[in-house]
């Protein structure tokens, strides 16, 4: 792979006003696509098959008008105010009589009347419900509705929306973000030694981005995806973008420190080594993303896609852009005190590597210990989605959570539906049968209160609202869902079928299929690493120890994940609004991309630790050697990505938060604690015992060749070159 790569990044070197150019068209293709073509992202993870969504098809086939998107408005009235009293209650009848009005309501019920009011008269909702689904609601008929409400507020009525139509936008681009990416432009000048190398990365990182995010928003236009998917591709294409240019950008520097190496075989050799790594690296990355597809869930397996796609435009990116840019900028990334590029890194990655090779027992049992601390908290792992208590205090979804709250209790936030198809039920048994039934779901010690049956035209179907006692993200609600799922043989018996649906259930039944799904993720990628990392190194025991090492810094990630999300703590420092489970594809979206990214570190870094043994044979020497050369590049790569993720921390949506902590805190654990430190002292311990390969497998195994030990040997400049190489510095 070393020789190829060597052969084609000449061919950048020689082209590179045609590389350029081609990837400026097709940024400004994609990207006219996207902006002027794109479609529109949904706010629902739905998977097919599970109960919750089988009751929802049911619904809209047979009783379309209790299907579609619902908007809860919730009223207050101010302290000792009532929402009964003449004045106040005009008002609000006025506005709903406007509300009505609305293009798309098809039903604005009458909080007196329904009794939809709580006990003190203070707090009151009511349901408008849309003709089209909840993700198909336009905004404007949002806005108009927010509007037609005026007169409400108007009479000091506090005005608050919540419901299935109402879900929030996922936004990126805050000032978070953007100290994101500061942050990672610092640390790249810190470690390039120069302005113009630093800026670099940030640009060629910025092409293939743009191009991956603009992309997917072109096609979602024909395939449905979140929001979160475009999320994920920017923070992870970002990330990865930065990191593989800074792997070649800092090789191609550290070669120039020689006087006598010419900037367009510098270039290729840099692409030949670093890259190689980077184009192995990336290669598991995309694999690992596109695994999520095992889950079966297709929101998860477009969000991996995406992400993937991401990936792959950084990797192409690295290894074409990037040397092409190297080339038209030339002598002007030498370092200025020839020697110094070298010397740098070696003063500090030697002392790290003697130190934690000194005592590399010690320093394996202290580590394991650590993360295993860490991870403790994992253990009472819940997994849900999110609900409108995990919205910003200052959102409307937040604010009128925590009316309902207050006027009906915790419970009213997680009202369940129960559907009952009645169609093999005989019409003169349906009423005693769903009357039963109703009696049956008041009764459980859970339930507030069962509502009256609501049916379709022709009595085929049945929708029963049912009140928990709990709220949305309470153990006991999920308790709940399963209890009440019980009663469904009672009604088979009568000839009917019984779903629980609403988006309490739908949550836990997203949770429970992405439960399902996780020993065989976790066990595909496993075997994965194994197979890839053998390939790369040739070695059984090199693979072995980076796969106990994966699991750990994703047994930590949890753990800290937990530890803040769904214990509560760092609320205040964070800008959590309330603690709950953990996002449900969380724990698969961090075993997918961190894999990937933990396999990086380990590439680069003991990609340097095997180059070194294949020229000396000496093991010990070869894991320092290996710290010093790529310590420092490993440790400034780890950063950009934690400041990177770490931005998204600080995201307003809930889900994107949580994978911006889990995902930012892993990368820190995994590279510092896992890669820098306790690899090194494994590999120590290991000696020469690292690299041993059956001979059997030694003969199947691909040679791969990403150390670019096959590479020809260095030669001085042509004379034509010479005077290329003059012209370009």
């Amino acid at each position: 792979m070393a020789s190829r790569l060597y052969t084609w990044a000449r061919w950048a070197v020689r082209r590179r006003g045609l590389v350029v150019a081609v990837w400026l068209l097709l940024l400004a293709v994609v990207g006219g696509l996207g902006v002027t073509l794109h479609g529109r992202a949904s706010t629902e993870f739905t998977v097919p098959g599970i109960e919750s969504q089988q009751a929802q098809d049911l619904l809209e086939k047979e009783f379309p008008e209790a299907a579609g998107g619902v908007v809860r408005v919730v009223l207050a009235a101010p302290e000792g105010g009532d929402l009964t009293a003449p004045d106040t209650s005009a008002a609000v009848a006025a506005s709903l009589r406007e509300a009505a009005g609305v293009d798309g309501v098809v039903n604005v019920p009458d909080p007196l009347k329904d009794r939809t009011v709580s006990p003190d008269r203070r707090i009151g909702y009511a349901d408008v419900v849309f003709r089209e689904q909840a993700s198909d609601v336009p905004e404007e008929s949002k806005d108009a509705l927010s509007r037609a409400m005026d007169k409400a507020r108007d009479a000091g009525i506090q005005v608050e929306f919540g419901g299935s139509a109402m879900e929030p936008k996922t936004e990126v681009g805050g000032p978070a973000e953007v100290v994101g990416v500061v942050v990672a432009f610092v640390v790249l000048a810190l470690a390039l030694g120069s302005l113009v190398a630093a800026g670099l990365p940030l640009l060629t990182a910025l092409v293939g981005v743009v191009i991956g995010v603009l992309g997917v928003q072109f096609v979602s236009r024909y395939v449905e995806m979140t929001n979160t998917a475009t999320v994920l591709a920017l923070m992870i294409g970002l990330a990865v973008g930065i990191d593989y240019a800074l792997f070649i950008i800092s090789r191609h520097r550290e070669q120039l420190a020689d006087p006598d190496r010419d900037v367009a075989d510098s270039i290729a050799r840099a692409v030949a080594t670093a890259g190689g790594a980077v184009v192995f690296a990336g290669a598991t990355v995309i694999i690992a993303l596109a695994a999520l597809a095992v889950t079966g869930i297709p929101f998860l397996t477009v969000m991996g896609v995406a992400a993937a796609v991401t990936v792959l435009l950084a990797v192409l990116v690295a290894v074409s852009l990037v040397p092409a840019a190297l080339a038209l900028l030339g002598e002007r990334l030498r370092p200025r005190a020839p020697g110094t590029e070298r010397k740098a890194p070696g003063a500090w990655g030697l002392a790290w590597g003697r130190a934690v090779t000194r005592k590399p027992l010690l320093v394996l049992l202290a580590g394991v210990v650590g993360l295993l601390a860490l991870a403790l908290p994992a253990r009472d792992l819940r997994l849900g989605l999110p609900s409108n208590a995990s919205q910003p205090t200052s959102s409307t979804q937040h604010k009128s959570y925590d009316l309902l709250t207050e006027g009906f209790g915790p419970g009213f936030n997680a009202t369940l539906t129960a559907i009952v198809d009645l169609d093999g039920v005989p019409a003169a048994d349906r009423t005693t049968t769903v009357g039963e039934l109703r009696a049956d779901l008041a009764g459980d010690r859970g339930v507030t209160v069962a509502a009256p049956p609501v049916t379709n035209s022709d009595g085929s179907l049945a929708v029963i609202a049912v009140v928990p006692k709990t709220g949305p993200d309470a153990q006991a609600t999920t308790d709940l869902v399963h209890r009440l799922r019980d009663h469904a043989p009672a009604v088979g018996e009568a000839g009917g079928t019984l779903y629980i649906a609403g988006q309490t259930a739908a949550a836990i039944d997203v949770s429970g299929k992405l439960s399902d799904a996780m020993p065989l993720f976790v066990a595909l990628i496993v075997v994965l690493a194994l197979i890839l990392l053998t390939i790369a190194f040739r070695s059984l025991l090199v693979p072995l120890k980076a796969v106990l090492g994966f699991l750990l810094s994703v047994a930590a990630s949890l753990g800290a994940t937990v530890w803040v999300f769904q214990d509560g703590h760092l609320m205040d420092l964070l800008e959590i609004p309330s603690a709950g489970p953990v996002t449900s594809f969380l724990p698969v979206l961090l075993i997918g991309v961190l894999f990937g990214l933990a396999m990086d570190y380990e590439v680069f870094l003991v990609s340097r630790m095997r180059e070194h043994h294949e020229h000396t044979g000496d093991a010990a020497g070869a894991v320092i050697r290996g710290v010093a050369s790529s310590g420092r590049v490993v440790s400034a790569a780890a950063l950009i990505m934690v400041a990177v993720f770490g931005g998204f921390v600080f995201n307003h949506d809930p889900i994107i938060k949580s994978i911006g902590f889990a995902l930012a805190f892993g990368v820190l654990v995994d590279a510092f604690v896992v890669r820098m430190t306790l690899v090194p002292a494994a590999m120590a311990l290991l000696g020469r015992h690292a690299w041993w390969l059956p001979r059997w497998l030694d003969r199947v195994t691909p040679d791969v060749d990403i150390e670019g030990a096959k590479l020809p040997a260095h030669r001085e400049p042509e004379p034509e070159r010479k005077q290329e190489e003059a012209v370009v510095g």
